[in-house]
């Protein structure tokens, strides 16, 4: 090895470190953009869904909040295609007054139900309902339309299962991120295909493949940047994130007429990628006449209700109140 390639070296991880200090200044000055008890260890993570990372994050998302439940009752649900893992879990107290189908995060490429087993068992107990948690097949490996065909057959078994069991067939759909994508894409089929849903619970839902920077606000930086949206809806759409998509049911936001689907509530931070995109189809279902209530909150980014270490912090806690409140009126006998 020559001097000179010594040097050359040498220089070329001075480089490198350089680069990797200016990321981590970028990623410590956004991070102090958080509320203060927001800003734990795992807020410095990315989701970055390369192929080369998709094994591995598939295999940690699951566990970044996944205690053991034995509330949790596992349910195979049949599929044209052969059946899907779920969860359900019922009120500890008090007869269901309806069901909700949840619908897991991840980018519509990773993720899995029983990283929602508490937040499940939560959403049962405040609303007194019956919820089901399903599994859908992942893009790459399976695009568009497999994830909505999954959820709409677990939404027909969550209809059978409680007409069978006594329950009101009052039904909402919801999700966090991808599964808020997916539970509105779903919504829109079922309006369309007569199958009553009553309800919509979005919880930073991922709606529209057009978010590919951060926007006005400087938004998206923590978690789930425009790089990742962009991979992951490349994946699931099967074309470039961006592109022109005229399939029904594969963009929320690209659906033309809202008119019609069932009332929303639709929370999100402020710091948060899809921050613009939901208040965007927030205000068009409006103007469909639909019933909306938003729920904004400071200095939040996406998914930080879902890290280790923001149990407690009062944007997670107003986040959440917020849903569960929205959930419990939208199962009120008066409603």
């Amino acid at each position: 090895m020559t001097a000179s390639f010594r040097r050359a070296l040498a220089l070329g991880a001075v480089g490198l470190a350089g680069t990797q200090m200016v990321a981590l200044a970028r990623q410590h000055r956004q991070v102090r953009r958080a509320a203060p008890d927001l800003r734990v260890p795992a807020a410095y993570l990315s989701l970055n869904p390369r192929p080369a990372m998709l094994t591995v994050l598939r295999k940690a998302m699951p566990l970044l909040r996944a205690p053991a439940t034995t509330d949790a009752i596992p349910v195979a649900i049949p599929t044209a295609t052969g059946s899907l893992s779920a969860f359900r879990y019922e009120p500890t107290s008090g007869v269901p007054r309806g069901a909700l189908l949840w619908i897991h995060g991840g980018g519509r490429v990773m993720g899995a139900p029983m990283q929602d087993h508490a937040l499940a068992q939560q959403l049962a107990d405040a609303a007194s309902v019956t919820i089901l948690s399903t599994a859908y097949r992942l893009a790459p490996e399976h695009p568009f339309p497999a994830a909505l065909n999954d959820c709409a057959a677990a939404l027909t078994w969550l209809r059978e299962h409680c007409t069978a069991a006594g329950v009101p067939t009052r039904i909402a759909v919801g999700g966090a991120s991808a599964g808020g994508g997916l539970a509105a894409e779903l919504a829109q089929w079922a309006l369309d295909h007569d199958v009553p849903v009553d309800f919509q619970l979005l919880l930073y839902p991922m709606l529209d493949d057009r978010t590919l920077d951060h926007g006005p606000g400087d938004r998206g930086h923590l978690i789930w940047t425009p790089e990742a949206n962009r991979l992951a809806w490349t994946a699931y759409l099967g074309h470039p994130a961006g592109e022109r998509e005229d399939r029904p049911y594969a963009v929320a936001a690209r659906r033309a007429d809202l008119t019609g689907l069932p009332p929303a509530w639709i929370g999100v931070g402020d710091l948060d990628l899809f921050y613009e995109e939901d208040l965007a189809y927030a205000d068009r279902l409006r103007a469909a006449g639909v019933s909306v209530e938003v729920h904004v909150e400071p200095s939040l980014f996406h998914g930080a209700d879902a890290l280790p270490g923001t149990e407690g912090a009062a944007g997670v806690r107003s986040l959440r109140g917020s849903m569960l409140a929205a959930l419990t009126a939208a199962f009120d006998p008066k409603a």
